[in-house]
């Protein structure tokens, strides 16, 4: 969740003054803005992804990471729910380079930037095979897909797999949810 703060500075003027702050801030090229508080269904969907990402993951060459490492998109800096990425990343790095996926958990203070601002920034990214929007009012996800003929869409329901061969790793949305009390939509 972020609100927006109007100080004009550039890429290497935001990374030096962010350092320097005890609350996390985006970058949109232009302007820092701020990262807010979420709700106790986004945290519960966070940390179960995070989970069952890190258990699939483990062993393997791609790692998971949550709401610390800033994503970086041209002069633009993210910080997404959670994303994996299969690039080493330096030890103390704040950057993480060339996800593979991107998770975002949406709210309705940024779903908006999430389904528009933010699926253009990410699209751009040549690493990126999957962006992921998970609702929190309901167990549904929109999957959005690179393939070699440009991008696809899945929306997934209460009963469906997410899958991301590219990593090999497949989430049920029952375990993306668990322990949430959400009505399943009729699609």
């Amino acid at each position: 969740m972020s609100q927006l703060q109007h100080m004009p500075m550039t890429p290497a003027e935001f990374l030096a003054w962010e350092a320097k702050q005890e609350l996390k801030w985006e970058f949109d090229g232009f302007q820092p803005i701020a990262m807010t508080g979420s709700t106790d269904a986004h945290a519960a969907i966070q940390g179960n992804l995070i989970t069952a990402l890190t258990i699939q993951l483990r062993g393997k060459p791609c790692y998971p990471r949550g709401l610390d490492i800033k994503v970086e998109i041209g002069s633009k800096y993210r910080y997404p729910d959670a994303f994996v990425s299969c690039t080493p990343v330096a030890r103390g790095a704040t950057i993480a380079a060339d996800p593979v996926v991107i998770f975002e958990v949406l709210s309705e203070s940024t779903a908006s930037t999430d389904r528009t601002t933010k699926l253009m920034e990410y699209r751009s990214l040549p690493s990126l095979q999957h962006y992921v929007l998970l609702e929190q009012v309901a167990p549904l996800a929109t999957v959005i897909t690179r393939s070699d003929t440009g991008w696809s869409i899945e929306v997934l329901d209460a009963n469906g797999t997410l899958s991301m061969p590219e990593i090999d790793v497949e989430i049920t949305m029952a375990e993306l949810y668990e322990g949430l009390e959400l009505t399943p939509l009729d699609l």
